[in-house]
């Protein structure tokens, strides 16, 4: 089976530098090999050596195309330059905190000079609300430029490298919630709205908004561990009932990968493959969600 991926995290070197100045590493004249060096990843190298990697590492997986996400606010370059240099494999995302300094202008410049096409959202990280008007500020910008979307994460949020490296993760998951994304839903009817992970255990909610907008999706992506906060239930079951409710046409896989040598995490897919298969869902089906709807919502 060929794969789209939609959920593939660009860890560039701006990221790490990024992660590594709140380090204990943050007054070494290397900031950056310091925390490659504890965490025992690979360093990232230049945007275009790294993209040129993650393109071998898609080729021995059969992956055709992901999107690549910037991971921190203003690593947009670092994506514009590996979608740049691989139009037709890479879906350039990008993060952003409504609460920041220009962020319009930043969302604005990300979309029109760097030919990214999907904002993401990070309520809990930054402390902001979905349906206030810092956010609905930004999402209006990117509901206006034709072939974008909106990513969103809700529910749990745990960023295995800040905890790696000591760093503190004072978010606020009551801000994550998908029934936040309501105002912005109705009011932009056409823009389609991406919240990973299943809503990351807010699956009621977000399949209740789901089932009310027809233009918001879900993607499949990382291990779903938050599943363990609902007795019984099982990845399986998380498709089951997602399938049964809003069919295959609005779920899109993803791996969540993101730093070397692991790269692509086969065992996601290996792992959602499975579940499609013991659920006896047919063949046309996984091919949509595997691959066919990410390609259609970006061709």
């Amino acid at each position: 089976m060929i794969i789209s991926d939609a959920h593939v995290h660009f860890f560039s070197h701006e990221f790490f530098q990024t992660l590594a100045k709140q380090s204990e590493f943050g007054k070494a004249d290397d900031p950056v090999a310091g925390a490659i060096q504890k965490l025992g990843w690979d360093p990232p190298g230049a945007p275009v050596a790294l993209a040129t990697r993650w393109i071998s590492e898609l080729d021995r997986n059969g992956v055709d195309r992901c999107g690549l996400i910037a991971s921190v606010p203003g690593d947009e370059g670092s994506v514009a330059l590996a979608v740049r240099r691989y139009p037709a494999r890479f879906v350039g995302y990008f993060m952003a905190n409504p609460l920041a300094a220009g962020a319009a202008a930043q969302v604005e410049k990300a979309i029109q000079e760097l030919d990214l096409r999907v904002i993401c959202l990070f309520p809990a990280m930054h402390r902001f609300r979905l349906d206030g008007p810092e956010a609905l500020e930004l999402i209006e910008v990117v509901a206006g430029k034709p072939g974008c979307a909106l990513f969103v994460h809700c529910g749990v949020l745990s960023v295995g490298v800040r905890r790696k490296l000591g760093l503190p993760s004072p978010f606020d998951i009551r801000l994550g919630n998908p029934l936040d994304l309501q105002e912005a839903a109705i009011s932009f009817p056409e823009l389609p709205i991406i919240i990973p992970h299943f809503g990351a255990g807010f699956l009621r909610e977000a399949l209740m908004l789901a089932s009310l907008h027809s233009q918001v999706f879900f993607d499949t992506s990382s291990s779903n561990s938050w599943v363990r906060f609902t007795r019984g239930l099982t990845l399986e079951g998380v498709f089951d009932q997602c399938i049964d409710l809003l069919g295959p046409d609005r779920l899109l896989f993803g791996s969540d990968s993101s730093f070397f040598p692991r790269g692509w995490n086969r065992e996601v897919f290996e792992k959602q493959q499975h579940a499609l298969v013991n659920l006896g869902v047919d063949g046309e089906s996984q091919k949509k969600i595997f691959r066919r709807n990410f390609d259609r919502l970006f061709p």
